[in-house]
């Protein structure tokens, strides 16, 4: 199939009392119809130019409308605080997204899907779960950590329990008045950083290090994140949903786990590249774009 070629519009809705910015991408083509929608949103920290424009883009050239946006609290959005990962805050921008789309009037709002790329698919899951306008999604990459992962990828309990403390303690600051405490968001110096290591995704000017992000994250997010858990969502979720994912890729065995406690149809489909490829690596995005829009294509009808 021929890409359609896509139009892009700056929009802005209501999250909570917040105004949130975004961009649409629709099909450039006229048409009377109401298009079938999707909500898209990326990894976590990160700003509607990153993943979730890639993955927009490639779903209004498949023929859908497109929404990528930021949330609370980052880039364009208002809020405060801000770069605060806070996965309540984030289910209910999501909701608050799936609502713009259902009023809009090139929208069907009977065919409302969610893409949600590494960490948002633990938030769309768990919007998914309660808000039955979602009526099929497709999870890339899927960040989907429980208790036990959370453990292991942040050294043992006692370093989930360092990093809960740090948090609370900045939390209390705050509440006092005090300025909100960061640490970048990503460094190869500062072991404080929320994400050490070679993230070169972030790192790259010519990959995620957009002007649109910032590279800070709120230490007080750190209770909220570690505490996520969007595993007991997956049994209220009846919605089609397809996992696409490597082994490669971050924590798979929570796309299993997720995958197995499902209640609706779902399938797991698993390609290949590591967890940043399936960000900007043209041949992986490919395979999981068109894999997510042949899903949309049978499933939102």
């Amino acid at each position: 199939m021929t890409p359609h070629q896509v139009h892009m519009e700056k929009i802005d809705f209501d999250s909570g009392g917040t105004e949130l910015l975004g961009t649409l991408y629709r099909p450039a083509t006229p048409t009377d119809r109401r298009l079938p929608a999707i909500v898209v949103t990326g990894s976590w920290l990160t700003v509607k130019e990153q993943m979730a424009a890639t993955y927009a883009r490639r779903m209004a050239e498949a023929g859908f409308t497109a929404l990528a946006f930021d949330f609370t609290g980052f880039g364009e959005s208002g809020g405060e605080p801000r770069q605060l990962e806070s996965p309540s805050r984030k289910v209910r921008d999501i909701h608050a997204a799936v609502g713009f789309l259902e009023h809009h009037p090139r929208v069907d709002p009977r065919r409302i899907g969610a893409l949600g790329v590494c960490a948002s698919s633990g938030y769309t899951a768990v919007n998914a779960a309660r808000d039955h306008r979602v009526r099929s999604l497709a999870l890339i990459a899927p960040w989907l950590h429980d208790a036990e992962l959370v453990r292991t990828i942040y050294g043992g309990a006692e370093g989930v329990h360092r990093k809960t403390e740090a948090g609370l303690a900045a939390q209390r600051h705050y509440d006092y008045g005090d300025a909100v405490e960061y640490v970048p968001a990503v460094s190869t110096t500062d072991q404080d950083a929320a994400m050490f290591g070679p993230f070169s995704y972030y790192l790259d000017q010519r990959r995620g290090a957009v002007p649109a992000w910032d590279n800070r994250f709120a230490v007080m997010s750190w209770p909220q994140w570690l505490g996520f858990d969007p595993h007991p969502s997956a049994r209220r979720i009846t919605a089609p949903t397809l996992l696409v994912h490597s082994r490669d890729g971050a924590i798979p065995q929570g796309a299993e786990k997720f995958h197995a406690g499902l209640a609706g149809p779902k399938e797991l489909v698993w390609t290949k590249g590591d967890q940043f490829a399936f960000y900007d690596d043209e041949p992986t995005v490919a395979e999981a774009a068109s894999l997510a829009a042949e899903h949309f294509a049978k499933t939102l009808t």
